[in-house]
Order: C-alpha cells, then sequence, then structure tokens
C-alpha cells in the first residue's frame, strides 16, 4: 500500500529520545521557539525564513510552505516540537524518489539526535512510498548535515558548483543519497 493512501495523521514514530508525528496547529509557540534562528535558516532553503515570524509559523502549519499531506514530521522531545523531518516525493518517472529535509532546534545539537531521526525516519519513507531513492543537498557550509547523512549510509554522489545564493554568497550542494536497487529490497 503506498503512503497516498495510508493516513498521516495518525502516524507516529517513536525513536530513542523522541517522537516523529505530524505537526499539529498547537505546534505553534515550539515552533516559534526554535526555528526563530538564524544558525538554522543558514543552512536551509530561503522556504525557511530568519526572522521566523508568527505569521511564518502560521503558514507553515498551515500547509502554505510545504505540502502537510507530504510525510512531514515534526520532531518531538519531552513533548515539544523542537525540530522537523520531510520529504518532497518526485512526480512522474521519478515518482520513486523524494527530495529529505531536515532542521533542528539547536539546544540539541550535537547530541546524535538528527543521526537517530534520520535513522528511523528514512526507511520507514522508502518503505511506505516504495522508494528506490532518497536525496539530500547540503549546503558547503554545513559539515554536521552532511555527517548524519553519511552514518546513515548515503552516498556522496558529488557536488552542484555554485548552485545557491544565500545572504548574497555563492555556495555549493553536496548531493548524497541511499538507494535500493529494487522494491523488494529492504530500505
Amino acid at each position: 500500500m503506498s503512503l497516498d493512501a495510508r493516513p498521516l495523521h495518525d502516524a507516529r514514530l517513536p525513536g530513542e529520545g523522541f517522537v516523529l508525528r505530524p505537526w499539529r496547529r498547537d505546534d505553534l509557540e515550539s515552533l516559534l521557539r526554535h526555528a526563530d534562528d538564524a544558525s538554522i535558516a543558514r543552512g536551509l532553503s530561503d522556504r525557511f525564513p530568519y526572522p521566523y515570524t508568527r505569521e511564518d509559523g502560521e503558514r507553515f502549519l498551515a500547509g502554505d510552505v510545504v505540502d502537510l499531506r507530504d510525510p512531514v514530521f515534526a520532531i518531538e522531545v519531552d513533548g515539544e516540537a523542537c525540530g522537523g523531518i520531510g520529504a518532497r516525493p518526485g512526480q512522474g518517472e521519478r515518482r520513486h524518489g523524494a527530495e529529505l529535509g531536515y532542521w533542528l532546534g539547536q539546544r540539541l545539537w550535537n547530541r546524535g539526535l538528527m543521526t537517530r531521526v534520520v535513522a528511523s525516519y528514512v526507511p520507514w519513507l522508502m518503505q511506505m512510498r516504495a522508494l528506490l531513492r532518497v536525496q539530500a543537498t547540503v549546503l558547503d557550509t554545513n559539515p554536521a548535515s552532511a555527517r548524519v547523512l553519511l552514518r546513515n549510509g548515503f552516498v556522496e554522489e558529488g557536488v552542484q558548483r555554485c548552485a545557491v545564493v544565500k545572504h548574497g554568497d555563492v555556495h555549493d550542494l553536496r548531493v548524497f543519497a541511499k538507494v535500493r536497487r529494487s522494491l523488494s529490497d529492504a530500505p
């Protein structure tokens, strides 16, 4: 059964020290507390602004920034949403692939939490979506994110040179992917 046929509103993936679950409207205050951080925004797409305002949080939770019908989850620690992880499914002939993205509130950095989150989420995602490929791009200034992917079996496939301009600076994007060769292989 594809993920499209399964309701995400009750999905819950428990892990060591966290729970992955759908975002809720009552996550607004914790979202604002953790997302309004220049250190987080500098490594993400411009869809993730800084400063991160109440309006930004409301738009996100309403599904106006990313499609919350996709597998986009809050990372809950001690009852509080303090980060997010999600995937944008491919379309057409790329429907068996998805692009991964994630972020985590700074107070939880350097504890191995995101490595454990990705280790829980990606196999689940590949199974639920019948994916052959999950890809992530990482800004050249974000080696910690690259380490998370490498620790989870992603392979660095190359670099998209001069791919992004952030705050007037030109950056390369490192491309990582985790693949399986057939839909019957375990992710």
